[in-house]
Formats: C-alpha cells, sequence, structure tokens
C-alpha cells in the first residue's frame, strides 16, 4: 500500500477528526462532584443574602430560601450602627494587615536560613521542632498565652497579631521551604559574584522569585486573621477594641431575633475576604502546587 494509496489518507483523516472529539469528551462524575461542591457554598450564601433582605416580619415568619420583594437594604445601615461596624473593622484590619506582613517576612526569611543551610544538624533540627508545632492547637496551650500576653501588656490587637504571626509560622515555613528548594542556587552565586551580600541576595532576589508563594501565604494568613474568633475572644480584654466576629457573636447574643440584621452584618464581614481570595486565587493555587511538586 503506498503513501498515496486513498483508503490509507481516508483511514488518516478520521483518526484525526476523531482525537479532538474524545478530547473535550464530559466527565459525568467529576461534573456532578464539582455540581455538590458548588451546591454546598452557593446554597447557604443564597440563603443568608435572601435573609439580609427580608424585613422583621418576613425574617420571622417567613422562610429561609424565599427571596424576599420588596427588598430591605435598610438592614445593612442598621447592623453598620448597631455593630459599631467602621471601629470593628479597623481593628480586624489592623490586626490582619499586622499579621500577613510578620508571616511573609518572618516565615521567608526562616525559611530561606533553613533550605540553603539544610546541611547543617542545627538548621535540620530547627524545621522539624517548626513542624511539630503544627500538631499543637491553640486551645491547648490557650490559658498560658492568655497569662502571658496579660503579663506582657499584649492583651489588645497587637497581641493577637503577635500571636497569629507565631502560630502561623508552622505551615508557612513547610511553605517556603519546599518552594525555596526549586529555586536554582546557581542565581545567588551570581549575585555574590557581582557583590552582593547574604541581605541584599535575599531581598533583590530571591523575595522577588517567592511572589507565588507569598500570594498563598498572604491569603491564608489574611483568612485566618481576619475570621478568627476564639483567640481574639481570649487576648483582647478591651470590648470596645474587640475584632469583627468577637463583635458579631455579641450582637447575635444581644438580638437573637433580629436575624435579618445579623445576616447583614456577616454578609459585610465575609465580603472583603471573598474579593481578595477571588482576585488571587490564581497566585494561591499556583504558589501550592509549585510548593508541593518541587
Amino acid at each position: 500500500m503506498t503513501a498515496t494509496d486513498p483508503l490509507a489518507a481516508a483511514a488518516r483523516t478520521a483518526k484525526e477528526n476523531k482525537a479532538p472529539r474524545e478530547e473535550y469528551r464530559v466527565d459525568w462524575v467529576r461534573t456532578g462532584l464539582l455540581a455538590v461542591g458548588a451546591l454546598g457554598v452557593l446554597v447557604p450564601i443564597y440563603f443568608a443574602v435572601a435573609m439580609a433582605l427580608k424585613n422583621d416580619r418576613e425574617a420571622a415568619a417567613g422562610s429561609g430560601f424565599a427571596w424576599p420583594w420588596p427588598m430591605e437594604f435598610g438592614n445593612f445601615a442598621t447592623a453598620w450602627e448597631l455593630t459599631r461596624f467602621p471601629r470593628a473593622f479597623g481593628v480586624s484590619l489592623l490586626v490582619t494587615v499586622l499579621a500577613v506582613a510578620g508571616q511573609l517576612v518572618l516565615a521567608s526569611m526562616a525559611s530561606y536560613a533553613i533550605a540553603r543551610n539544610w546541611h547543617r544538624r542545627a538548621f535540620r533540627w530547627s524545621y522539624f521542632y517548626l513542624l511539630a508545632a503544627m500538631f499543637i492547637p491553640f486551645p491547648v496551650v490557650a490559658l498560658s498565652q492568655v497569662k502571658l500576653t496579660s503579663l506582657l501588656g499584649l492583651d489588645n490587637p497587637f497581641g493577637v497579631a503577635l500571636l497569629h504571626i507565631l502560630f502561623g509560622m508552622s505551615f508557612n515555613v513547610l511553605l517556603y521551604t519546599a518552594f525555596l528548594r526549586s529555586i536554582p542556587y546557581e542565581l545567588e552565586e551570581s549575585a555574590r559574584i557581582d557583590g552582593c551580600s547574604t541581605w541584599q541576595t535575599f531581598w533583590k532576589m530571591i523575595f522577588p522569585l517567592l511572589s507565588p508563594m507569598n500570594a498563598t501565604v498572604g491569603i491564608f494568613a489574611a483568612l485566618m486573621s481576619w475570621n478568627d474568633f476564639m483567640m481574639p475572644s481570649l487576648i483582647i480584654a478591651e470590648s470596645s477594641m474587640q475584632t469583627i466576629p468577637v463583635v458579631q457573636n455579641i450582637f447575635q447574643l444581644k438580638f437573637s431575633s433580629n436575624y435579618n440584621v445579623a445576616f447583614s452584618s456577616y454578609l459585610m464581614a465575609m465580603a472583603p475576604t471573598l474579593l481578595a481570595y477571588l482576585f488571587a486565587q490564581r497566585w494561591v493555587m499556583s504558589g501550592v502546587t509549585r510548593g508541593a511538586i518541587k
């Protein structure tokens, strides 16, 4: 059979046309699982939005899933005033910014020292020591942390931010160290030949290369700090300096029947983290994937 045989040419054409169709075949099992997962997220969000837009009568008597009409947007203004939302928002923002900045700087520097000195026993054991701290939950050491922060005068938002930085070191060092091992050491050698010190090499060359992992660590740290309830409620002494989750819990205990106003405050508190994750999700997934396979 020659290369110009019509039957052979037709077979090759059919094979080439068939391949793309198989490539775009729908995997119904995965699609079903993704749909179930999406519903598990979207249904609670729909319920929260529907409740936040109901008036007092509909919130007390109507079904939670029924969409209100007309929609009551004044619930957000009421929640803004009753929960003193601007002050609680400012405290939560302060704690989150300090925690994120501290975790990015300290964890990246510690991981760089460990990754580049792995041949030394002290650095290896430091790494294992930090990983062991991942298995100690905060409630186990909560009483000692409350006593210690009170003695040091850190029973305030700054103390909470400091504890967030320290408790996040274990997981962050794990991510950063795995990512740093994928960066060629020859880049640092070239910088040292040009006269850069270790400090300059890290900040001018290594830290910019950590951008995907910085996004990952930053988002995780922001979500943990913004949504944390237990640590601020135990550490912060003054109720006027509490974060949004604690303020919302106090509001819920005082006004347990105002479900529509309560859900309005929940949505306002949830909005910043949702927006931050939506804008940074591709960097988060990139950082987790590269840190896992390198």
